[in-house]
């Protein structure tokens, strides 16, 4: 019998809305020990999803020091000084989650076989996929989740017996 999507997902999703700041996103993930968290629009729909990695490429692109071998010592140590000052006004104004999120949102329908799911993580480098019946999302699938096709024996024969 083949493992189903509605099988190992997470039905409760915490979702956040777009409109938070990058810091209050940070504090979220870490308070509920998750790594992603799909951001909502005003009226309650997914429309991304923001993840930690999301957090340290914006930090990392805005801090990052760009060498150019067309700029003397001077040139280079004034273009140093000026991301400083453009990357310290940036802190003054707050960076919400829309800022950073990533847009897409990809789902499988409740009743996609695990081994469908695995493959499109996998090609897709996702860590995460959401779950929908009838086009409304009812839960989540992480990495965590697929681990629970090797942890749970009845899941693992079921999973072996499709092969």
């Amino acid at each position: 019998m083949t493992v189903l999507a509605c099988e190992i997902m997470t039905p409760s999703i915490k979702a956040v809305p777009q409109s938070w700041t990058m810091e209050r996103l940070a504090r979220f993930l870490t308070d509920n020990e998750i790594t992603g968290s799909p951001v909502t629009d005003e009226s309650g729909e997914i429309v991304g999803i923001a993840t930690l990695k999301d957090i340290t490429e914006f930090r990392w692109n805005a801090s990052r020091n760009e060498q150019s071998s067309q700029l003397t010592p001077e040139e280079e140590q004034e273009a140093r000084r000026l991301r400083m000052v453009i990357f310290e006004e940036m802190g003054k104004v707050p960076v919400e989650v829309r800022d950073i999120m990533t847009p897409i949102v990809m789902s499988v329908d409740e009743q996609t076989p695990v081994k469908d799911i695995a493959d499109i993580m996998m090609r897709e480098h996702l860590h995460r996929i959401f779950v929908t019946k009838d086009r409304k999302i009812t839960g989540i699938i992480t990495t965590y989740d697929m681990l629970k096709l090797i942890s749970d024996k009845a899941l693992t024969q079921r999973c072996a017996a499709t092969d």
